[in-house]
């Protein structure tokens, strides 16, 4: 296993991704994120866009996974899209790129991107949706298979707030590194997914986002007084 996933085994990665426009968009505070969650013991941190990179690697030593969001006018793929992408993320210096490993429409194949990645030295995650997604993503070279995407993409998405535990399962069938992302939301959930079978796990609202926090604890008081 690879010296920097064996960093993660067992651990705690935390999204500093704010919402877009929000107040905490800003690197310096995204920055603070990241050096506040290696406080509270996290292993490694996910960012987005190739300054905030750039500038978390300078102030932290752990592990980073890298990813860059377009929102291109005739695909729906998000999550480091293009070769440009990659190259940038290469440039910022972050130790894993994160990509969409869904088989949809894209500008450039799967193939392409996890190649660029690859003879770059990085580990590559795939950003998967469901089974096929990461036995296709193993196939293609992927370090990293991640259940990020299952219940966001498909014409059945999932109106849930709950993560895919039995994806998790189905993942460690595959004898690949397990990253379990997407809705974990609690400490009991973060445990259930690793006692599923995740080798890590990714937790980005519930920690970093002020505004997602805040209004689950609105709906849920709005919801005890009708």
């Amino acid at each position: 296993m690879h010296s920097i996933l064996k960093k993660l085994k067992n651990k705690i990665i935390v999204s500093c991704q704010p919402n877009e426009g929000s107040p905490q968009d800003d690197t310096k505070i995204i920055i603070s994120m990241a050096k506040t969650a290696i406080l509270g013991g996290c292993s490694g941190v996910r960012i987005e866009g190739a300054k905030n990179i750039r500038e978390v690697k300078k102030n932290i030593s752990l592990p980073v996974i890298g990813i860059i969001k377009n929102d291109l006018k005739n695909y729906k793929v998000r999550i480091t899209p293009l070769l440009s992408d990659v190259e940038k993320i290469i440039k910022s210096g972050a130790d894993i790129i994160a990509y969409d490993a869904t088989k949809r429409k894209r500008p450039f194949s799967t193939i392409e991107i996890v190649s660029k990645i690859k003879n770059s030295n990085r580990l590559a995650m795939a950003d998967c949706s469901n089974l096929d997604d990461a036995k296709n993503a193993i196939l293609e070279g992927a370090d990293i298979i991640g259940t990020t995407l299952a219940g966001y993409v498909g014409k059945k998405v999932k109106d849930t707030d709950k993560p895919d535990l039995n994806l998790v399962k189905q993942f460690k069938k595959l004898d690949s590194f397990v990253m379990a992302e997407g809705r974990y939301n609690s400490p009991v959930l973060a445990k259930k997914a690793i006692v599923a079978g995740a080798d890590a796990v990714t937790v980005g609202s519930a920690i970093t986002r002020i505004d997602n926090i805040t209004s689950w604890f609105v709906k849920e008081i709005k919801i005890k007084n009708e």
